[in-house]
């Protein structure tokens, strides 16, 4: 339902069908469709190159990954900020405002992007300087590297349709997109390895191709969309001093508080590869587990922003209230069920990743810790979405520093007596700093959130 064909309350606001759980769930299921080919893509990079049998080849896609969730997810307010702003302007009512924001997300997302093109050759140097591997290993990811870097301005872009989607509740189209974008990289990565035998640079380039496509059907999507609103913003509207002032606070806030959490993933690989080929990747193939159920539970967060962002741009608190308990039964429940089936049948799904025997038995020593991942996870993630839907950045901001710095803290108590153990433990102090911290705010964003002026 777009904003200018919706029925409107006595506010001039559209009217939306009343929530319910079949409603979330029919907002979620399709981004947990969607969400779950990211972490299957991952599965199948690892699963193509571990056919090789080489442990630094597993641990050359794990740590080019690793690289440029770095470098792209550092942009990923260009998703976040979308969504929270296109709720908010689209439970107003503003139609003109939402496709401002479309606009001003696109460039910035391609300015991003081309940026990130032009300084390739430090970002390289500096990434393998931080990601101490093995000489065999760093090789590998160079070459990933060199390659996936082309995809930068088409990623980042395609983080801004996204968001936008997303915040319009549209979220088939979301998945539409993440089906072109996963399935094409999943099916030319076989290709190009087991078939041409292009190796880890087959993948990479895979992933080029897939993200272009992405961007060319989204544009074809978004267009419509558009054409349905019947107006056009204008370039001062476009270019607004005030606007874009607030999606500039919005997106640095969300910046930080990303390089924050990349921060801490991207540590605990270096970490891992510090210990060696087989603990580097065992933890490869353990970090797709936590991938797994973090997109499985994000489903719910993304319904959550864009749910708790429109009940606040129409003033309905109730609708707020509603959306919190609606997403955390599903979460909560879905959670449950993958660690019970990462405990059950985490072995068999370790030994259909890789053919390397050390690579096997390590895994499964720290399969506890990946299991326990998505029940430690889940509050945190939903309260992401609270905080993204309400634009409250600021508070995101500064709890995801503090949570950084107790998992600094836990890791330098636990790993040097502990080792990967340690480290894993340390992660799980990270996840549930990150919804106590946050959940310590929420009272004050609930109040600001049905005080302040309607954006």
């Amino acid at each position: 339902m777009n904003v200018s064909t919706s029925k409107t309350g006595n506010a001039g606001k559209p009217d939306f069908p009343a929530l319910t759980y079949w409603r979330v769930f029919a907002i979620s299921f399709p981004i947990i469709l969607s969400n779950i080919t990211t972490p299957l893509l991952g599965v199948t990079h690892t699963a193509v190159v571990g056919q090789l049998g080489e442990p630094h080849l597993i641990g050359a896609v794990a740590l080019g990954a690793t690289i440029f969730n770095l470098l792209f997810w550092a942009f990923g307010f260009l998703r976040m900020g979308t969504t929270g702003l296109t709720a908010q302007a689209h439970g107003a009512g503003r139609a003109d405002t939402v496709i401002v924001i479309l606009t001003q997300g696109l460039l910035l997302a391609g300015a991003a992007g081309l940026a990130l093109v032009l300084l390739q050759y430090p970002l390289q140097l500096i990434a393998l300087e931080l990601l101490e591997a093995s000489a065999a290993a760093e090789a590998e990811t160079s070459t990933y590297f060199s390659i996936r870097i082309w995809s930068a301005p088409f990623a980042l872009i395609n983080y801004t349709l996204l968001g936008w989607f997303i915040g319009l509740a549209k979220t088939r189209i979301a998945l539409i997109l993440q089906l072109v974008l996963n399935g094409t990289n999943v099916v030319l990565s076989i290709i190009f390895v087991s078939a041409f035998g292009w190796g880890v640079a087959g993948v990479a380039i895979a992933t080029i191709i897939a993200e272009m496509l992405a961007v060319i059907i989204g544009a074809i999507l978004a267009w419509k969309e558009l054409s349905r609103y019947g107006v056009l913003p204008s370039r001062r509207q476009i270019f607004d001093i005030g606007g874009m002032r607030r999606m500039l606070a919005v997106n640095s806030d969300l910046m930080i508080r990303t390089l924050c959490l990349l921060w801490a993933l991207t540590f605990f690989t270096a970490e891992a590869a510090r210990a060696g080929d087989v603990i580097l990747a065992a933890n490869a193939l353990l970090y797709q587990f936590f991938n797994i159920a973090a997109y499985l539970l994000d489903g719910f967060a993304f319904a959550t922003e864009a749910l708790t962002g429109r009940a606040i741009g129409a003033s309905q608190r109730a609708n707020f209230r509603r959306t919190i308990h609606l997403t955390t039964v599903w979460a909560v429940s879905t959670a449950t069920l993958v660690s019970a089936i990462y405990l059950l049948f985490g072995g068999i799904i370790i030994d259909m990743m890789t053919t390397s025997e050390d690579v096997r038995q390590t895994a499964r020593a720290y399969l506890p810790w990946a299991a326990a991942t998505p029940i430690v996870g889940v509050a945190s993630f939903l309260l992401d979405g609270i905080f993204i839907g309400a634009t409250r950045t600021r508070h995101m901001r500064n709890m995801m520093i503090v949570s950084l710095a107790v998992f600094f803290a836990a890791w330098a108590l636990l790993t040097p007596q502990y080792g990967n153990h340690g480290l894993w433990a340390s992660m799980t102090v990270f996840l549930l700093i990150r919804a106590v911290t946050l959940a310590i705010y929420f009272p004050a964003l609930e109040k600001a959130a049905f005080t302040r002026a309607t954006p």
